[in-house]
């Protein structure tokens, strides 16, 4: 699903280079529920950003589903993004404006697909993600938690091959952590995606099949685990 080769990453702050990543590799299969860990300036969001597309790596190689990312042009790894990746972020990034319908039903337009299937889609995930009933309802009228749900939805209802989780956890009590946590797990298991967290939550990483540790651009440690199990 993602190989990752010798990636290097280094950023420069006017006099400072800063070396991201020094030559991470491994590989993550499919169906995976990965926590990528590590403290501040590890590299853990630098590498998800790179497999995401959101980002590219200075030096070595990178394949998401068959896709080798440095040697596609930038519209090419926006198509990859748009198409096969969904994102959950620390602050959900959902629109203000916007209900949660439209937050989640815009990344279904932005494929162009027919009014009909986009409805049908939104309300029915929306409905797996326990926000039946409150679909009309904007931003500022849900808790933290059911705004992460809304955020998870967005990343799910287009089907995407990965899902991307950069801190999903960081703005919520440890309570509704744990069951947007629970319900990552479940949709892991019910639509096969694969799930890629970077996280310093320990929560998060016990909720983990595999647990990565990054530190200073390297990778530390790589181990499968017993997981915390959904009920």
């Amino acid at each position: 699903m993602i190989s990752i080769q010798d990636v290097h990453k280094e950023y420069i702050d006017g006099e400072t280079h800063v070396h991201a990543l020094r030559g991470v590799s491994m590989e993550i299969e499919q169906g995976e529920f990965l926590s990528i860990a590590g403290p501040s300036g590890s590299g853990k969001t630098t590498l998800l950003n790179i497999i995401g597309c959101i980002d590219t790596a200075d030096s070595g190689d990178v394949e998401v589903d068959g896709e080798r990312l440095s040697s596609r042009t930038f519209k090419e790894l926006v198509e990859i993004r748009r198409n096969k990746i969904g994102f959950v972020f620390q602050n959900f990034n959902l629109i203000p404006v916007l209900t949660a319908y439209e937050n989640v039903a815009m990344a279904l337009s932005l494929l162009g697909l027919p009014e009909e299937e986009i409805r049908e889609r939104t309300m029915s995930i929306l409905g797996e993600v326990g926000l039946e009933g409150m679909e009309h309802r904007r931003p500022a009228k849900l808790s933290g938690g059911q705004q992460q749900r809304v955020a998870v939805a967005r990343s799910l209802v287009k089907e995407p091959r990965i899902v991307l989780a950069d801190e999903p956890t960081a703005n919520l009590d440890s309570v509704t952590g744990e069951a947007i946590l629970k319900l990552m797990k479940d949709m892991n298991r019910s639509h096969g995606t694969t799930f890629v967290f970077s996280t310093h939550d320990q929560m998060v990483m016990d909720y983990a099949d595999r647990l990565c540790r990054l530190h200073d651009g390297l990778v530390e440690s790589d181990e499968r685990q017993v997981a915390h199990q959904t009920v």
